[in-house]
């Protein structure tokens, strides 16, 4: 009898040693995260630890990550790294573009969360369209950032604050010589990964400012390795630009080649107000004080308003004629726009971005009253 059993529990052994293991359809693949499927949801779900391996730079053969939301409003500013945006509203669209020909690629789809239903709609899409390796990332980008993962933006998102003048400090993380010297993303500075340790006196002393760190494109982990060093130094607003330089190549063109150091070392520090393309006042008044030809001047008030008292070594440019004086301003410098209540200044700023937006040009957003003798009082506007 008691050898019958033997037997019996031998077999039952073998059975379940080769019959595969099913997981019901709102359980989870892989590395099963605790949340559970709801209705509408992708079957197939994974969590952040699963699509921790595949976020990676240099970007993993034979994996895409996709991320389902707006590409302006969300996946420019941030987005998990190595992923590529097909809104879910563009997908039929994109998707033959974007997607991989091999239909057992495996496919990582995101968006907003856990009430976020663009990334099912989008892995249900591609399942109709016979790829066979689907998954689901529920939590998507908010989990991602609240865990402490670092984040990725778009070259187009650095394009955007490169023309607002952000306040940022971009780091190209390539060889100085090999690569940086020959083509480089406007106004990034240059620390090589290799010498990131013998050049940390390069990044801001303010651990808030926005780094953005970049290298050779998907298949280059220097931008990855620096930016966690700068995360262990203390930086809290630090990301990465996956595409890196070559993904600002083909979007917006060769960068400028040199050494950016010896352009910008005599320039002055200039700190940007709440809103977009001001100068402070506090930033406007040192450079007066420290540097006042670092700067150029342009009043655009009326010329009898400009007789009665501006700032020493401004020159007048009244609004309705600044469109055809353009191309007198000059391109080393920045350019500072004024007038008496910022309106007119904030005019002549935003009329510039729109015809030359390679000038560096800010403007003061304050009260200001001005004397015959050059004195005045500023009162910057909350």
């Amino acid at each position: 009898m008691k050898a019958k059993h033997s037997v019996l529990a031998s077999l039952l052994l073998v059975v379940f040693a080769t019959t595969p293991l099913v997981i019901p359809l709102n359980t989870l693949a892989a590395d099963a995260p605790q949340v559970q499927g709801k209705e509408g949801w992708y079957h197939t779900l994974v969590d952040i630890e699963f699509i921790k391996k595949y976020a990676v730079l240099p970007k993993p053969d034979g994996t895409e990550i996709i991320d389902s939301r707006p590409t302006a409003r969300k996946y420019d500013p941030g987005h998990i790294p190595t992923a590529v945006n097909i809104p879910d509203t563009y997908f039929e669209k994109l998707a033959p573009e974007l997607l991989p020909q091999d239909k057992a690629t495996l496919l990582i789809f995101y968006c907003e969360g856990l009430e976020c239903m663009l990334s099912h709609k989008g892995a249900f899409k591609a399942e109709k369209m016979g790829y066979t390796n689907i998954h689901v990332y529920p939590e998507g980008f908010p989990e991602w950032v609240k865990l402490g993962n670092i984040a990725a933006v778009s070259p187009a998102f650095i394009k955007k604050q490169i023309d607002d003048n952000a306040l940022m400090v971009i780091v190209d993380s390539r060889p100085k010589a090999r690569m940086y010297d020959k083509g480089h993303i406007p106004g990034a500075i240059s620390i090589p990964d290799s010498q990131f340790d013998k050049m940390i006196d390069k990044l801001p002393a303010d651990k808030a400012m926005p780094l953005y760190f970049y290298c050779g494109g998907l298949q280059c982990k220097l931008s990855a390795n620096s930016a966690e060093k700068a995360v262990k130094l203390g930086y809290t607003n630090v990301k990465m630009i996956p595409e890196g330089y070559p993904g600002w190549e083909k979007a917006f063109g060769p960068g400028p080649a040199g050494d950016d150091a010896a352009s910008t070392s005599n320039q002055p520090t200039i700190e940007q107000g709440k809103e977009s393309g001001t100068i402070t006042v506090a930033s406007f008044e040192k450079i007066m004080k420290e540097a006042p030809d670092s700067l150029m001047l342009v009043d655009v008030r009326d010329a009898p308003e400009f007789a009665a008292g501006t700032f020493k070594g401004a020159v007048s440019i009244p609004i309705d004629q600044l469109e055809k004086n353009i191309a007198t301003l000059p391109t080393d410098k920045p350019i500072v726009f004024f007038c008496g209540g910022g309106a007119r200044a904030g005019e002549a700023y935003d009329m510039v971005k729109v015809i030359k937006p390679e000038m560096k040009t800010y403007f003061i957003n304050a009260d200001t009253k001005f004397n015959k003798d050059g004195s005045y009082t500023m009162v910057e506007k909350k």
